[in-house]
C-alpha cells in the first residue's frame, strides 16, 4: 500500500488552519519542528485542560486529499492545510489503516498511526455545515470520522510534497482505528 505526499503544513501558533510549506521536519518523539502541536505531552488545548500530562498521540495529523473532492461535491471548498493537517496525502486509504501501521514518508521519516482525528465544532466555524460532511454514519448507525488520522514520529526526517508514502502494516491481529 502506497501513496504520495501532496502538501505539508505547519503553524507555530494556535490556529485552525496551517500554512503550506515547501517542507517540514519531523522530530522523533515530538512531531513537526516549530508546530504548536509538537511535544511529548498533549498540546491540543481541550486535552491540556483535561490532563496536560497525557502522552501526545496527535503529533502529526494526516488527511487524504480525496476528502477535499468528496466535500467539494457537497459544495464546500477545502484545500491542503485548511483543516489543520500537517501532511496531505493522495492514493493511500488512511482511514482503512489499522492502529500501529508504520508510514514511511520520503527517504527517512517514519510515523506510527495512533488513531482517528475526532473532528470538533471548529470545522463548522471554518465553513458552516462542514462538520456533518466529515462525520457521518455507516449502514449500522456507527459514527464514521473522515477528518484524517493522527500519528507519532518514530523516526525523524524532512518531508516534502511529492514524497512517496509506504505503509507497513503491523503483525498480528489488526486493531481498527479509534478516535484519539
Amino acid at each position: 500500500m502506497s501513496g504520495i505526499v501532496t502538501a505539508v503544513s505547519s503553524n507555530e501558533k494556535y490556529s485552525f488552519t496551517k500554512p503550506n510549506r515547501d517542507s517540514i521536519t519531523l522530530l522523533t518523539g515530538l512531531g513537526v519542528e516549530g508546530d504548536v502541536h509538537a511535544g511529548t505531552t498533549v498540546k491540543h488545548r481541550s486535552r491540556m485542560a483535561q490532563d496536560p500530562t497525557r502522552p501526545n498521540l496527535r503529533q502529526v495529523h494526516l488527511i487524504h486529499e480525496e476528502l477535499f473532492t468528496e466535500v467539494g461535491e457537497a459544495g464546500y471548498e477545502v484545500g491542503p492545510g485548511e483543516l489543520g493537517e500537517n501532511v496531505t496525502t493522495r492514493g493511500i486509504d488512511l482511514l482503512g489503516l489499522p492502529t500501529g501501521t508504520l508510514l514511511h514518508l520520503g527517504p527517512d521519516a517514519v510515523l506510527e498511526v495512533t488513531g482517528l482525528r475526532n473532528p470538533c465544532l471548529q470545522i463548522n466555524a471554518f465553513q458552516d455545515g462542514l462538520l456533518r460532511e466529515v462525520v457521518g454514519r455507516d449502514a449500522d448507525g456507527g459514527i464514521v470520522r473522515k477528518a484524517g488520522i493522527m500519528t507519532v514520529v518514530r523516526e525523524g526526517g524532512v518531508v516534502r510534497p511529492g514524497d512517496e508514502i509506504k505503509a507497513e502494516l503491523p503483525t498480528g491481529p489488526h486493531r481498527p482505528l479509534k478516535q484519539v
